[in-house]
């Protein structure tokens, strides 16, 4: 896909979302039960759609509450459901029908006080803090947003008792039945007006905010983070983490300045994306140009996206951080600084991440456990401490607290962000200059993922490649060493293909959200040969479409 002539600049107005439009669309347009485009449909963040494109409106939220409250008396949970939602303009309409929906229910609802936003970590922190120690009366939560997706989509996703994202066991439940719902018509559906549901006794404002950080001194060093007197700068990109920064600044002394307090759900403020388009994405060096100009006010600078999962770390020496080469730096420093995570933690990462963490992990003497795309593979391990790192290359990541115990089982942009700050502290050295000296030990790796559109059909033949589809002994020059079409860490099978030798790898899988085909590849050999790699791997795709299968 081709840069945009107008990435990274900021966006016009004739750019911008009309949001009452989209918000009126929300309410007044009926999405069609029969059409797939158009129905309930849980990929690997939840369900995802937009208004004005009948596949995010009132009755896909009326009805995937209603399987919700379903699911819960089925498995028995009768804990407090947390519910948060980020900053997009469909975020607070579909909170409110959630809510009249859980309420008709009478399920303890725990919102934001004021109705203001709640980051999806803060969320899966909530659950799990209010279930330690519990047998029963487990406690389950809901984040509404469609993370760093363009401001005309909205998202709704589901975290049950464990915290993080729901697996597909559970998400293709609530589904079907929330298809099955609308099928039969959402008019059935229970539900109590909003302002009643708000005053319901099942209803409880919390707040979010400062529990979370309170607690963020045992995840991270900030005593070290406070003593260094670091300039540190944030851009929340007008996401749900705005409000929480101030607080953290003030609770632990630090240098920090907000560059961005604003909140605007047509998010007119935000630098266009590699493809022109207005996407919150913290790992773009598009989308954070804003920032990335500011570089050099601060010893170290950090972003987020929408829904506060993801990060964005841009330092004083190589602007913004690629997120391959943070989370090997994130990995080096922490397994030799955490003393009290339990011994033989292993390390957590998705197929598509770079293979540079294979060779710090196996220098480390660190178990390596490689998982399919999606950040539900790492719940088991961060849960039980079998985990002290889990990350995914599109910035995502969380790790377990100082004393080896789970933090959140979903990810966790502050605290990665932090931990920037910390390492920078600790060490004098911004995450950039410690993986420079990662490279020089362990050579350099040239990574890039290519995006391309793609139909419903051919995802689905992406979905379903095989090993026998690989005809060729070698990859780019290099003796094939793995055809996988499932993960080595749980035998999952990791919806698409990857093909590993020596020096190079590449991986060919559909988007679970958005109408696209992805190629990641990587080479340790440099721009030629990952160019030999990802046109072999486009040859490969191509044959699949051909051939239907």
């Amino acid at each position: 896909m081709s840069v945009h002539e107008k990435a990274g600049k900021r966006a016009t107005s004739d750019m911008l979302i009309h949001v009452p439009g989209l918000v009126s669309a929300y309410y007044t347009r009926h999405p069609d039960p029969d059409d797939p485009a158009q129905q309930v449909a849980f990929g690997t963040s939840g369900h995802r759609g937009s208004s004005l494109r009948n596949s995010f409106n009132q009755a896909h939220i009326l009805a995937v509450s209603r399987a919700i409250c379903e699911y819960r008396k089925r498995e028995n949970i009768s804990g407090p459901l947390f519910m948060g939602m980020d900053t997009h303009a469909l975020s607070e309409p579909a909170l409110i029908t959630a809510l009249e929906v859980f309420a008709a229910a009478e399920i303890p609802v725990m919102i934001q006080k004021g109705l203001g936003y709640t980051p999806t970590p803060v969320i899966s922190h909530a659950i799990l803090t209010y279930n330690h120690g519990r047998s029963q009366g487990l406690a389950d939560g809901v984040v509404i947003t469609p993370s760093h997706n363009p401001p005309e989509d909205g998202g709704f996703k589901y975290n049950p008792p464990h915290g993080g994202p729901a697996g597909t066991d559970v998400t293709g439940l609530i589904q079907d039945r929330a298809n099955e719902l609308m099928a039969k018509g959402v008019e059935n559906i229970a539900r109590i007006p909003f302002e009643r549901a708000k005053k319901a006794a099942t209803t409880r404002e919390y707040d979010y905010i400062e529990p979370y950080v309170e607690d963020l001194q045992n995840v991270v060093d900030m005593d070290t983070i406070s003593r260094a007197g670091l300039k540190i700068g944030v851009d929340p990109m007008g996401g749900a983490a705005v409000y929480f920064w101030e607080p953290i600044a003030r609770k632990y002394g630090l240098d920090l300045e907000v560059v961005n307090t604003g909140v605007d759900p047509a998010f007119g403020f935000m630098h266009l994306d590699k493809d022109g388009k207005i996407r919150m994405d913290c790992s773009s060096p598009y989308a954070m140009a804003g920032l990335i100009d500011l570089k050099d006010r601060f010893d170290i600078a950090f972003g987020n996206d929408p829904d506060v999962d993801r990060h964005g770390i841009v330092t004083k020496s190589a602007g913004l951080l690629n997120p391959n080469h943070y989370l090997t730096t994130a990995i080096w420093y922490l397994f030799a600084n955490r003393p009290r995570w339990p011994q033989g933690a292993a390390v957590g990462k998705t197929l598509v991440s770079t293979a540079m963490i294979d060779r710090v992990a196996k220098f480390l003497k660190l178990p390596l456990q490689e998982v399919p795309v999606g950040f539900k593979w790492f719940v088991e391990g961060l849960l039980s401490g079998q985990y002290g790192f889990a990350g995914e290359e599109s910035a995502g990541a969380s790790f377990l607290r100082k004393d080896g115990t789970v933090w959140s089982t979903d990810k966790d942009g502050i605290i990665l962000n932090l931990l920037a700050a910390e390492i920078t502290a600790a060490t004098r050295t911004d995450p950039a200059g410690i993986y420079s000296r990662i490279e020089e030990q362990f050579g350099q790796c040239v990574y890039e993922r290519m995006d391309a559109p793609a139909t419903a059909e051919q995802k689905r033949i992406l979905k379903n490649l095989s090993p026998e589809m690989i005809a060729a002994d070698e990859l780019a020059g290099e003796p094939i060493e793995q055809v996988l079409t499932r993960a080595p860490a749980n035998d999952a099978p990791i919806g698409g293909l990857k093909v590993v030798a020596p020096n190079g790898w590449f991986a060919a899988r559909p988007s679970g959200t958005e109408e696209i085909y992805k190629i990641y590849a990587e080479s340790f050999k440099g721009k030629d040969h990952l160019r030999q790699i990802q046109q072999q791997a486009r040859q490969i795709v191509k044959k699949a479409f051909e051939n239907g299968n």
